[in-house]
């Protein structure tokens, strides 16, 4: 990935910003939002990076005008383009993740004027972007689940439940990755074998040579399935036996961990599949140098 200085290079203005997005959506010619045409689409010499199309479905004669901001996350925007650009690769290039609060005193400053809900509403629309589309895992993959939520003796007296440490009041996570491969994560409302073998089904190719997983009872039917199925014991301390382990899994989540409670602090399970999303998303675009120009590509819907 480019260095801060590369970037601000590579984008000094609003204008190269807008070029960037045109080429990265539209390599083919520029597409009709509404009737996905090519043709007869033409440029507004009037406004730059505006257009009308006069396919008839789109209105013939008259026709339909969009901008390059139309059906993007930018879309009705009243911040600068580039301001956009900047936190979305500041968001790509921090490991551990980057609060918006941070974000907004390095990009906006304090004394601005700007608010700080909007870097924080900028940032989550980046998170759904990076949602992204992983194929079937394949080869060797480890599959497994975590909980996400503070410790009971760290929590406010009146937040605590009473009922010591283990899942209670947290959210569950499953996630499964390909050895030197992809990560894909969600939320799951429960742990049961139903939910998990649902993931799995959506998630692992049918040629996949190995499933690692732990002792968790959800796992154990994934052989009667026709899965190559092989699990430690945690339980009896046994962590790695041969290539059966979920090492790369677990540092995936001490990883996300680590930046909830470093970066963020505290994630509500409302938002907590966005952080995913962003957490994923680095992990699998960690070796590609051309991380930032594949996630524009994703900006737009």
């Amino acid at each position: 990935m480019k260095t801060i200085d590369a970037f601000d290079k590579q984008f000094p203005t609003d204008e190269a910003c807008k070029a960037f997005l045109v080429e990265a959506r539209w390599p083919a010619g520029v597409k009709c939002p509404r009737c996905r045409e090519t043709k007869k689409v033409y440029a507004l010499k009037s406004k730059p990076f505006h257009w009308v199309c006069k396919q008839p479905a789109c209105g013939g004669r008259n026709g339909f005008r969009f901008s390059i901001l139309r059906g993007t996350i930018f879309q009705d925007t009243k911040i600068p383009l580039i301001q956009w650009f900047k936190v979305g690769y500041l968001m790509l290039m921090s490991k551990k993740g980057v609060s918006a609060l941070q974000l907004h005193r390095v990009i906006f400053g304090e004394d601005t004027g700007s608010d700080y809900r909007t870097t924080w509403y900028m940032c989550h629309r980046w998170r759904a972007a990076m949602k992204g589309d992983v194929l079937p895992l394949t080869g060797e993959v480890e599959i497994d689940e975590t909980y996400v939520g503070g410790k009971e003796k760290n929590k406010h007296r009146n937040k605590r439940t009473g009922k010591g440490t283990g899942p209670t009041g947290k959210v569950g996570v499953i996630g499964a990755i390909a050895r030197k491969g992809m990560v894909v994560a969600q939320v799951i409302e429960q742990t049961t074998a139903a939910t998990i073998q649902r993931f799995v089904s959506q998630t692992i190719a049918d040629d996949v040579s190995l499933i690692a997983t732990d002792e968790h009872s959800g796992y154990r039917g994934l052989k009667k399935k026709g899965y190559p199925h092989q699990s430690v014991s945690h339980n009896k301390g046994e962590y790695v036996r041969g290539n059966v382990h979920t090492a790369n899994l677990d540092s995936f989540w001490s990883l996300f961990k680590r930046g909830i409670m470093g970066s963020f602090h505290h994630v509500s399970k409302e938002y907590l599949p966005l952080y995913l999303n962003e957490f994923s998303y680095r992990h699998n675009a960690r070796h590609n140098p051309d991380a930032f120009a594949e996630l524009i590509t994703t900006s737009h819907y």
